[in-house]
């Protein structure tokens, strides 16, 4: 690909972030921590001596597999590009850190999981650019997945195992196992033995995988992209149980961008398909192309959430 210039400020908390946290241990069992950091430090390139306006773009480490940190920074080089604009990229660990950043105006544009734009947008102030169309559609779905060894066929077969949830703020990889449980008349903290959040969907196909969790709940796109692309850890598992539809994580902007530039940058992404060096790029993220956003394609999760403090609150004493 042709020598594109732009500031890369490529933060990684870790390629398999953090130490995993072990939560409901009340009843005594031994604390079974899981240390998955490996840090890679990523120099930054010669710049363009020539001063330019910058674009502050973030991408979640959970949204982004750490085999595709490159192709994502590929797209955002690609757009700053077209801008005639410095790209300062930006990886971040959690969801709460990429919308606190997009609310406190540091960052312009970000990759963001759906669960952050429909239960955050309100409070941090950000708005929909557009959405990936993938396989045809702009939705995903949560797949629950355990060892393919294991006995486990249903949720049920689950109670009383160690499960792993990705964020405390995922739709796929929290909100929504949470949702199947509530239905049941259960909480994690009840119906699991531990629950292990791993901050990234292929930390939690890899736990599933080497047997270090009974259970996961993960984005379908980091399942699928891992089958296609490397499946040695998702050919060690098995998807049991398939979400509904939900709106596909989107890109979003802060509110501090001028509506003029929000206009271009939205028109290049709408377009990217139709570029060879564009299409290209999303024909590595397994992205179709990218459409306008609708917020109406998030209400449902949102729904969601009222749904699992409804009965929570029904179920607490």
């Amino acid at each position: 690909m042709q020598n594109i210039p732009y500031l890369i400020k490529f933060i990684t908390k870790s390629l398999l972030p953090g130490l995993l946290l072990l939560a409901g241990c009340e009843r005594g069992e031994e604390v079974r921590a899981v240390d998955f950091r490996k840090t890679v430090v990523v120099s930054d390139p010669v710049t363009d001596a020539h001063e330019r306006p910058i674009l502050r773009a973030a991408v979640g480490a959970m949204i982004s597999p750490k085999e595709t940190h490159g192709i994502y920074l590929q797209l955002l080089a690609y757009v700053s590009n077209k801008m005639d604009m410095e790209l300062d990229f930006t990886q971040r660990k959690t969801y709460a850190e990429v919308n606190e950043m997009l609310g406190q105006g540091e960052i312009d544009l970000a990759f963001i999981c759906s669960g952050p734009y429909a239960l955050g947008s309100e409070d941090h102030g950000f708005e929909l650019l557009v959405a990936p169309v993938v396989q045809g559609a702009p939705v995903y779905y949560s797949y629950l997945i355990v060892n393919r060894d294991a006995p486990h066929q249903t949720l049920e077969d689950l109670r009383g195992t160690v499960f792993a949830f990705t964020d405390p703020k995922s739709n796929t990889g929290r909100l929504v196992p949470e949702y199947w449980l509530a239905l049941l008349g259960e909480r994690p903290e009840t119906f699991f033995q531990d629950v292990i959040y791993t901050y990234s969907h292929d930390n939690s196909i890899q736990a599933v995988a080497q047997g270090l969790v009974d259970g996961a709940a993960v984005d379908n796109l980091i399942w699928d992209y891992f089958a296609r692309e490397n499946p040695v850890h998702t050919a060690r598992t098995r998807i049991i149980k398939r979400s509904e539809p939900y709106g596909i994580p989107p890109i979003v902007v802060g509110a501090d961008m001028p509506r003029e530039r929000v206009d271009l940058i939205r028109g290049l992404l709408l377009d990217m398909h139709m570029d060879p060096e564009g299409a290209a790029i999303l024909s590595e993220l397994m992205i179709d192309r990218f459409v306008p956003a609708d917020p109406a394609w998030y209400v449902s999760i949102q729904k969601l959430q009222e749904t699992v403090w409804a009965l929570g609150e029904h179920d607490t004493p």
